[in-house]
């Protein structure tokens, strides 16, 4: 899983697999999930991220997986 933000359309992308995204189904104004070919959910953009969720902060509990940071 990967988090992308991206400032200059203050978005953020939650990746969510690698598999590409066939279709995109617009949840709630602003918030879009992608599908793959079988249904299964690849992806979650948020328009005006900023706006709907504390991005100063990010707490992975339990997460059974290797950590990696990268700033710009």
């Amino acid at each position: 899983m990967r988090l992308n933000y991206y400032p200059e359309t203050d978005s953020l992308y939650i990746d969510l697999s690698s598999k590409p995204s066939k279709e995109s189904v617009e949840i709630s104004e602003g918030i879009v999930l992608d599908y793959d070919n079988d249904g299964h959910i690849t992806g979650i953009d948020i328009d005006n991220a900023s706006h709907k969720i504390d991005l100063n902060e990010i707490i992975l509990n339990k997460v059974p997986s290797q950590i990696q940071s990268i700033s710009a």
